[in-house]
């Protein structure tokens, strides 16, 4: 693997050790694209910042991508400033209503685009006074005293900032968010609507012209710099692709592989998947396991399988999810037998980790099914009438049936 550093000093440390200067150019790269987005206001050495302006720190934060990049971002220590009075709630996409859009998209032929926008909080500027004093990492700012003018990473509201910016942009644009998920974002051209999910700087973008949308997002006066724009293949952790029939397919893959790597650096080996076909054995009880308590280090990991499995559960892999909240239950205090049941849902998910969800958009033929009229004047509900929403967006785009799987127990 490659080894992380935990600060400005540490990568430095790290580029000598290994004979490159990969963590440097990262960190320049970023305090470049910081200075370019007017980030600070510099107010020279040993000058006050103006009245009621609250000293803060920042720190550098080091990652290696899925590519092999190597990536720097400065974030600010927000947990040294008031916590704010009002809410500064900035809320995300969730992965039903994500679904729901490319199934929208591709019923009514529509393309679906992902991409995401390059330092989305930078191009928001914050509400809070806060300054720093500049460390070595500014190169010739240090020990200048520095403003923070633009919602940097880190602060407190600087995620309702960029919320608040970028929906004045769709705005303009003429989106108006679903009724369903404010974070999907609607427009409506001739017959159909096309939509934008956002979560935070990912966008996914269902439209018979996504290139449009995006340059308008690229051009003036947004300028927004986005970032692999083009036809969806992975967003939000989800693989997507067309099989040999056409048929879109979202899929896990990639966290799977992740999670089976993971599982292999933990223990030593990859987990087993030689006569595995379910999740768990049939019939098996997990609360009646006697076996030992696990040591903390081990309690660790198998948090850790259980938080990655939970994610692919929320991904799609439902055939685990019985599995998964089975096994959530002893996060506090597993024993070695769930620790070897964790080992064995991935397992299993490595072993069908093919598994895909079609995007099928054809109707349904329900033609056979018997039709009821109900006389509801002899209930309990009398003549009732269905309350329908006054203010809901008119219907557009292909006829849609909605299957619906009822428990019989429990009516």
């Amino acid at each position: 693997g490659i080894e992380i550093p935990r600060g400005y000093d540490d990568a430095i440390r790290l580029d000598k050790l290994h004979g490159h200067d990969k963590w440097q150019n990262a960190t320049k790269l970023e305090m470049d694209q910081l200075h370019e987005y007017d980030t600070f206001h510099d107010k020279g050495i040993g000058t006050a910042p103006g009245e009621g302006f609250k000293k803060i720190r920042v720190h550098l934060v080091y990652a290696v991508k899925h590519d092999g990049r190597h990536k720097a971002r400065l974030c600010a220590n927000g947990n040294l400033t008031e916590v704010p009075i009002d809410s500064v709630y900035s809320g995300v996409v969730s992965l039903k209503s994500l679904r729901t859009v490319i199934f929208l998209a591709e019923l009514n032929g529509l393309e679906t685009w992902a991409t995401d926008i390059g330092n989305a909080y930078l191009e928001a500027k914050t509400s809070e006074k806060v300054f720093i004093i500049a460390g070595p990492e500014f190169g010739e700012l240090e020990g200048h005293t520095l403003v923070i003018f633009k919602a940097l990473y880190g602060l407190r509201t600087s995620g309702l900032r960029w919320s608040e910016k970028f929906s004045l942009c769709l705005r303009d644009m003429g989106f108006f968010p679903s009724l369903a998920d404010p974070r999907i974002w609607m427009h409506r051209v001739g017959d159909h609507c096309e939509h934008i999910a956002v979560c935070v700087d990912d966008l996914a973008i269902a439209s018979k012209d996504p290139a449009g949308i995006v340059r308008a997002l690229t051009d003036i006066p947004t300028k927004f710099k986005l970032k692999g724009a083009g036809p969806v293949e992975f967003h939000l952790g989800c693989d997507f692709f067309h099989d040999e029939e056409g048929v879109l397919c979202f899929a896990t893959r990639k966290h799977i592989e992740k999670l089976v790597a993971s599982c292999e650096r933990m223990f030593g080996s990859k987990p087993k998947t030689s006569k595995i076909t379910s999740p768990l054995v049939k019939g098996d009880h997990p609360e009646i396991d006697t076996s030992d308590l696990l040591e903390p280090k081990e309690i660790q990991m198998y948090q850790s399988l259980v938080g990655s499995m939970q994610w692919a559960v929320s991904l799609g892999r439902l055939d685990i999810a019985t599995a998964v909240m089975t096994l959530s239950g002893f996060q506090a205090l597993p024993r070695v037998g769930h620790l070897e049941r964790a080992k064995r849902v991935v397992g299993y998910l490595a072993k069908m980790k093919h598994a895909v969800i079609r995007f099928r958009v054809s109707e349904p033929d329900y033609t056979d099914l018997p039709e009821y009229e109900y006389d509801w004047e002899q209930t309990v509900y009398g003549d009732v009438k269905e309350d329908l929403p006054t203010d809901a967006p008119e219907a557009l785009g292909n006829y849609v049936t909605l299957t619906h799987y009822l428990d019989a127990n429990l009516y």
